[in-house]
């Protein structure tokens, strides 16, 4: 199956669209331009049809007072959803990890409470421009009905947001929302990969006869497509990435390598923008980046300042469904081939032998503390052994049992367990039919 590159408009199109997505201004600042646009707009209306016999029907001076009214009570309800924002991401930091804030500056439904407020003052107060002077003349209709109908928008969405904010707190909801977005990251990536072409000979060019792209800058690299990487280079080059999504790069580190050494410098420079670097990690090609903020949920319940086994438990049921779907899925080759003899090398991208040392790793070493942790862990590594088995993805096997029989070594040194303790534990282990927590007959 051949692969449609991508063009470099496309690629920082995408970037683009995600820092949109992450930000607290974008969304907000749109819905109160579109407000005030609004504002003008139904003016205009009833300055040049009005008045009309619908709507609601008061004098300028009501208008004004109720205009008033509005603009100042949206104002200063803005400020207190700003202040539950902060709050709600100082807990998260807090009580989860650093890395989770992003889960709650990103949700559309707060940027949209937080624009829907100050758009709702910003309407008022241009409205306001125009309400005659006359205090007894009629007010325009479908401004002053406009005005009331975001005001009651605006109270609903409020009470939307604080229902929101109250289940988006539990740590539940937040392991959820983290899982949801690393199961459409694997998707997208299982796409990719199947478009790839997987070369059958890996070549192996001098690099030093060749070129290097260096890093512009420090930073994340969050986006590294390879039709895009592949379509600048001329037929017959060979291009390795010296790096992965989700990686931290230095300026100055090599970035690409390129052989043979293309006649156009114009070509090294549009290598070096397909490989998008910015300021933070994302999860736009970095299901590792998933793991990553999970793991930390983990560990910071099983810290001595939490101690919230259940937490850890948790998470790793959400591991475990993670790791479900990923190892069915097909994963990036390190070795792609393009059209016109271009060949993509990538050593350095994350197997699934290494994504499964990833989620459980420190868990286990944390967790081996814990013996509901350790067994839920158990649990979780032979309902994995057990489902790769069923799906013809027997290569995994390995590092699953590697990870079982480590947990199992460690919670079988500990001194302090009891020994029907750590028996049972055992018998959990070593059982492929204990779905549930039961005790074993």
């Amino acid at each position: 199956m051949s692969v449609v590159p991508r063009s470099w408009m496309q690629l920082r199109f995408a970037a683009g669209t995600y820092r949109f997505r992450e930000s607290l201004f974008g969304l907000p600042a749109l819905i109160v331009l579109a407000g005030a646009v609004v504002a003008e707009v139904s003016g205009y209306i009833d300055r040049m049809v009005g008045p009309f016999s619908w709507g609601l029907k008061m004098n300028s001076n009501a208008a004004v007072w109720l205009l008033s009214t509005v603009a100042g009570a949206t104002i200063t309800t803005a400020g207190v959803v700003f202040s539950l924002t902060v709050v709600s991401l100082q807990l998260a930091s807090s009580q989860f990890s650093p890395r989770v804030m992003r889960s709650f500056i990103r949700d559309r439904f707060s940027q949209t409470v937080i624009g829907m407020l100050v758009a709702t003052f910003v309407y008022c107060v241009l409205t306001l421009r125009h309400i005659g002077a006359d205090e007894a003349a009629p007010a325009p209709t479908i401004s002053t009905t406009l005005a009331v109908v975001l005001a009651v928008a605006t109270v609903v969405l409020i009470i939307a947001y604080l229902n929101r904010l109250a289940h988006g707190l539990q740590v539940g909801e937040v392991v959820r929302s983290i899982a949801s977005e690393a199961e459409k990251v694997i998707s997208d990536t299982g796409r990719s990969a199947h478009r790839e072409i997987r070369a059958e000979q890996v070549p192996e060019p001098d690099f030093d006869d060749g070129a290097t792209v260096y890093a512009p800058r420090d930073g994340w690299v969050t986006q590294a497509p390879a039709d895009l990487v592949l379509a600048v280079v001329p037929a017959g080059t060979v291009v390795r990435l010296e790096t992965r999504p989700g990686a931290y790069i230095h300026r100055g580190e090599p970035l690409l390598r390129v052989h043979p050494t293309p006649e156009r410098a114009a070509t090294l420079r549009r290598l070096e923008s397909a490989v998008e670097i910015s300021n933070a990690r994302t999860m736009q090609e970095d299901v590792d980046f998933a793991l990553r903020q999970l793991v930390d949920i983990a560990l910071r319940a099983l810290s001595q300042a939490i101690n919230d086994p259940t937490t850890a438990t948790e998470v790793v049921l959400r591991l475990g469904s993670l790791l479900r779907t990923l190892l069915i899925t097909d994963s990036p080759a390190p070795v792609i081939a393009g059209p016109e003899n271009r060949i993509l090398l990538r050593p350095w991208i994350l197997s699934p032998e290494e994504y499964i040392e990833h989620a459980f790793e420190q868990i286990r070493q944390a967790g081996s503390a814990q013996l509901h942790v350790a067994t839920a862990l158990a649990r979780v590594l032979r309902m994995l052994l057990d489902y790769v088995s069923e799906h013809d993805r027997t290569e995994y096997v390995p590092a699953l049992e590697h990870q079982l029989r480590l947990l199992v070594d460690a919670v079988v040194d500990r001194p302090e367990f009891h020994p029907e303790d750590v028996e049972r534990f055992r018998a959990v282990a070593e059982s492929s039919t204990d779905p549930a927590e039961h005790r074993l007959s």
